[in-house]
């Protein structure tokens, strides 16, 4: 055994005993819960038992002097529900999720039972929990599955789901276990700070959160702010002259893009052609500022958003697709510009324009529960990181049964053409034995053009992505299906269960025999923990089963991170049919992806050294907006700066009637100047890297201009509040709202600001 091997063997022993260590306490408690005589009870007995316990919660019962019994007593009732008793492992993670950890299982494993237990004793007190999920399919999925056990144990479930209406939402939230998406629950945080009447609140206050997928959640979208934006009354952004502008030049020559394609710029050449067209005089005078902004949401539009990558269109309407999720995003628009620049390029009727109501973190959001736990299957690599920015320690939690699936070293070739070859004839000479198939690729585009050329070659397949997503459930379930051949987006590399032979035992030890599911990825992604994700849709609980990533050196991800200047010069390959041979490329490739984690990695931690600040301030002012709403405080600016008016407006009004109106007011003033301040924060944000030229930390002169700008929100409101009421005509007593400007969007929608979509003014925090 050489050094290395000895090293790695060390390595390898100590994280073991690190393990034990932590789960020792764990095991103890187990042996306790294993005692409870609860399957001796009858349905009803156990359903009474249950009853009990939720009474001593409600009580005052500490959930840790219920632990024993509850999990006990939600494990029997797994089983005579589900026909699915939890195994040790599973009890464990459950313990861990409630001690606030987050517990990596192996895929497979049985997250979703794990998280009943915890989830059923923090519920008990009747203020419900959060279960937050990686897409809307598994949040109805879980909720659909788990719901008939917290049925038998005498509580509550639901899913919220993206079309669903404010109604709707509110009665799932009100459940006592709600399963949910992050971003949709932080959308709702989102609308619900813009309400005018309790009745349209969704929201309970914040208690117990168990994150699934949490390394997605808490990691790679936790660096995309989630906006609420409204409608600009009788606004819509023209295009017209810089689409046409932008069509007409040529790249390399009149724009280029950085080296990781995240920003388009015009070129010297390209400034004067658009100068000359646009017949505009200096492109970058103050005067010509909104032109500038239109070409270059424009140029943005054409040179780095692409159809059926980024968005697909669907009945006349651009649908933007979810990067994480592969999905449809419901009611999501980008930014004003960007928005109007993808609808005039794809020829589509333009929507009104808007203006960013709110925005929060999902870092920022997640702080608001008490309680935060998650699960994930690939959590290790990052666990300082979560430590650092969540106070969540990483547990391991060994397998029920050990994992057989077999990772195959990435094949790898010089240029596309031959890696498609390559890997049609690889699925076709698979498919000919007849074991199943999944191939993950990087886009709706990608899949359509490969299932096109399998059907070609005589392969039948199934497709699934943001196109047909009503249908994944079906296509799901029969993916582990002998001679099945599933080509999918990143829709099927999380939370997604394959069966082998469809749930057929019979046909599933004909699978297993053939070597189990076979997961083939096209491209590898940013970070090696999604990798590893879609792996994991193979040798799920014992089960046999293999993956390989085929890829090439032109593929999008290595030409963004130069794949050719981490490759020694005389290691530089031609191009050739064969599959490359050396190591060093597997090598290459592992670094890269190390390196583009460590650059989110530092995209995360600016985004969140920007946004505390200005989260800080939200919660301050929007602390007194909730007062206000649910009748906590009385305002009073009114009575305090014009007590003559207040006088006359009380014997015109009432002083009931006048302190409706004056609520909606102040409410309607809070989130104008909010929103005002939005956009002030945006520019200064734009221009905040100007500061480093001067020596100067950018941070922190964003930090004291905001600051200052901030202490000017109360008086404003103050001020708009009395001029409002000033404008009313107090002879007549009875006034419109709207005519006075009181006069809210008549819609909202949501959108991500994605830091590789948008580098000035859209990257705000």
């Amino acid at each position: 055994m050489n050094i290395t091997q000895i090293a790695s063997s060390l390595r390898q022993k100590m994280k073991q005993a690190k393990i034990d260590r932590q789960l020792r306490t764990y095991y103890e408690v187990l042996k306790k819960v294993r005692k409870q005589q609860v399957g001796q009870l009858s349905d009803e007995q156990l359903r009474e038992a249950s009853q009990q316990l939720i009474r001593r919660a409600k009580a005052g019962a500490s959930p840790d002097s219920l632990l024993v019994e509850a999990f006990a007593i939600a494990g029997e009732a797994a089983w005579r529900v589900l026909g699915m008793r939890p195994y040790d492992v599973q009890m464990i993670a459950g313990m861990a999720l409630h001690h606030g950890k987050l517990i990596e299982m192996q895929t497979g494993e049985g997250k979703t039972l794990a998280a009943v237990m915890p989830a059923y004793l923090n519920a008990m007190q009747g203020r419900g929990i959060h279960v937050l999920t990686f897409n809307d399919y598994l949040a109805k999925r879980d909720a659909e599955w788990m719901g008939p056990v917290y049925e038998f144990l005498g509580l509550t479930a639901g899913a919220v789901q993206e079309d669903m209406s404010t109604k709707e939402r509110r009665r799932v939230y009100e459940a006592d276990i709600t399963y949910v998406t992050a971003k949709e629950a932080g959308f709702d945080y989102l609308k619900d700070s813009l309400c005018e009447k309790v009745e349209d609140l969704v929201h309970r206050p914040f208690q117990m959160v168990i994150v699934d997928e949490a390394d997605s959640i808490l990691i790679d979208e936790a660096r995309i702010p989630l906006v609420i934006a409204g409608e600009r009354i009788g606004s819509k952004v023209d295009m017209v002259a810089t689409t046409e502008l932008v069509k007409s030049l040529i790249r390399e020559e009149d724009y280029d893009t950085d080296e990781n394609k995240r920003n388009v710029y015009l070129t010297e050449t390209g400034i004067d052609k658009a100068e000359t067209l646009l017949k505009c005089g200096p492109l970058y005078n103050d005067s010509n500022a909104t032109l500038l902004t239109r070409l270059n949401c424009a140029l943005h539009a054409e040179a780095l958003l692409k159809r059926d990558v980024d968005y697909i269109i669907r009945d006349g309407k651009v649908e933007l697709i979810d990067e994480f999720t592969g999905r449809v995003a419901d009611n999501r628009h980008w930014p004003d510009g960007i928005q109007a620049a993808v609808e005039e390029k794809e020829g589509l009727s333009r929507q009104a324009s808007g203006r960013i109501l709110g925005t929060i973190t999902l870092q920022h959001f997640l702080s608001n529960y008490s309680h935060l736990c998650g699960m994930t299957a690939t959590a290790s690599s990052s666990a300082a990181e979560l430590r650092d920015t969540y106070n969540l320690e990483v547990i391991t939690i060994p397998p029920n049964r050990p994992c057989r699936r077999l990772d195959e070293a990435h094949v790898v070739f010089t240029h596309k053409a031959a890696k498609q070859r390559a890997l049609i004839e690889e699925i076709c000479q698979v498919h000919l034995t007849g074991r199943p198939i999944l191939i993950g690729t990087a886009s709706v585009e990608e899949s359509d053009e490969l299932a096109a050329e399998l059907l070609r070659v005589g392969v039948p397949c199934h497709v699934l992505n943001a196109k047909n997503d009503e249908m994944e459930a079906d296509i799901v379930a029969r993916a582990g299906s002998l001679n099945a051949v599933t080509v999918s987006t990143n829709m099927a590399g999380r939370g997604v269960d394959i069966a082998l032979g469809a749930g057929d035992q019979a046909e599933a030890a004909k699978v297993a025999e053939l070597g189990g599911l076979y997961v083939i990825g096209t491209n590898l992604h940013e970070c090696v923990r999604i990798d590893n994700q879609l792996r994991g849709r193979a040798a799920r609980q014992g089960d046999p089963g293999s993956s390989r990533f085929w890829v090439s050196l032109e593929d999008d991800l290595m030409v963004r991170y130069g794949i050719k200047k981490a490759i020694p010069a005389y290691l530089q390959p031609t191009q050739q049919e064969a599959p490359l041979i050396s190591d060093k490329y597997q090598k290459t490739l592992a670094h890269i992806q190390r390196v583009i984690d460590g650059q989110n990695v530092d995209i995360r931690e600016t985004l969140t050294k920007y946004a505390d600040v200005v989260e800080q301030q939200r919660r301050i002012l929007y602390g007194k907006r909730r007062d206000i709403l649910v009748d906590r405080r009385s305002y009073g600016v009114l009575q305090e700066r014009d007590p003559q008016l207040y006088k006359r407006l009380v014997e015109q009004m009432g002083e009931e009637r006048l302190a409706s109106v004056e609520r909606q007011i102040v409410l309607f003033q809070i989130d104008q100047c909010w929103a005002d301040y939005l956009e002030h924060v945006a520019y200064i944000r734009e221009g905040i890297h100007l500061e480093s030229i001067s020596n100067r930390n950018p941070i922190s002169s964003f930090h004291t201009q905001i600051i200052d700008a901030y202490e000017h929100i109360l008086k404003t409101i103050e001020d708009k509040i009395v001029s409002t009421f000033r404008r009313i005509d107090v002879k007549k007593g009875n006034f419109d709202l709207e005519q006075m400007g009181i006069k809210r969007p008549s819609s909202t929608w949501t959108y991500m600001i994605n830091d590789q979509l948008f580098k000035r003014r859209f990257s705000m925090f």
